[in-house]
C-alpha cells in the first residue's frame, strides 16, 4: 500500500509583501504551509514571528506546519499558541535549542496542537530517540537551517530511515532543505511523507503546478 506523501510549501521563498497570495497560490495543492520562523540568533536570519502565524492561520486556507528555529524556544511557545494554532496544525522546535525538549514538547500536546522537533545536519538521529515517541513529527534538516536554497545533504537519508523504522502510524517523518522533484524521490525512498519544499514550488511560475509536479513524481514509490 502506498503511503500518503505531504507537501509543505515554505513560505521563507515566497514573496514577503504577498503573503496572504502565496498561501491562496498553493492552498488547494499542498498539504500544509511551512512557516519558517527565524531569530538571527539561532539560524543566521530573520524572518516573521506571532503576529504572521496568525494572520496565516485566520486566513483558514490550509493546516500550518510551523518550524521555530530560535534560541530558547521554550520561552516563546506560549506566543505561537496563541497564534491560533489547532490540533491539525503542527508547532516544531529545534532539539538543540532547547534542553528541555520533552516539557515543550508536552506542553504543545497538552495545548491541543501537534508537537514536533528539528535536529539539525550535525545532530545524530540518536540524541532524539529519548523524546521521539512524543512527537507527531520529526523534521530532519538536509541543510543547514537559517536560508533557502542550499544544495540537498544526500548523507541525511540515514536519519531518515531510522526515523521511519520507529515511526508510529500518527507520526510524521519530514524533510526541509533542497527538496525538488528529483531530490523528492530520494526522501520518499528514505521514508520521509513530509516533504517541505521552497524554491522548487515558489521559484517556479507556477507554484500549484510545481505541487502536482512533485507529488506525481513519487507516486510510484511505496
Amino acid at each position: 500500500m502506498q503511503k500518503a506523501i505531504n507537501i509543505s510549501p515554505s513560505l521563507l521563498s515566497a514573496d514577503m509583501a504577498r503573503l496572504a497570495e502565496a498561501v491562496e497560490i498553493v492552498a488547494g495543492d499542498a498539504d500544509y504551509i511551512h512557516c519558517d520562523v527565524m531569530d538571527d540568533h539561532f539560524v543566521p536570519n530573520l524572518t516573521f514571528g506571532p503576529p504572521v502565524i496568525a494572520a496565516v492561520k485566520r486566513l483558514n486556507l490550509i493546516k500550518l506546519d510551523v518550524h521555530l528555529m530560535i534560541e530558547s524556544p521554550g520561552r516563546r511557545i506560549e506566543d505561537y499558541l496563541k497564534a491560533g494554532l489547532d490540533k491539525d496544525d503542527f508547532l516544531v522546535f529545534h532539539f538543540e535549542a532547547e534542553p528541555d525538549s520533552e516539557k515543550y514538547l508536552k506542553l504543545i500536546r497538552n495545548a491541543g496542537v501537534r508537537p514536533g522537533i528539528s535536529i539539525k545536519p550535525g545532530t545524530p538521529f540518536e540524541n532524539v530517540k529519548d523524546i521521539f515517541h512524543l512527537c507527531d513529527q520529526v523534521l530532519i534538516m538536509t541543510v543547514e537551517p537559517g536560508f533557502g536554497g542550499q544544495k540537498f545533504m544526500e548523507d541525511m537519508m540515514s536519519k531518515v530511515s531510522a526515523a521511519r523504522k520507529l515511526a508510529k502510524p500518527h507520526q510524521i517523518i519530514a524533510v526541509d532543505g533542497g527538496v525538488d522533484i528529483n531530490t523528492a524521490r530520494i526522501v520518499v525512498k528514505a521514508g520521509a511523507d513530509l516533504l517541505v519544499a521552497g524554491s522548487a514550488i515558489y521559484g517556479k511560475d507556477d507554484p500549484a503546478k510545481a505541487i502536482v509536479d512533485i507529488r506525481k513524481s513519487v507516486t510510484d514509490i511505496s
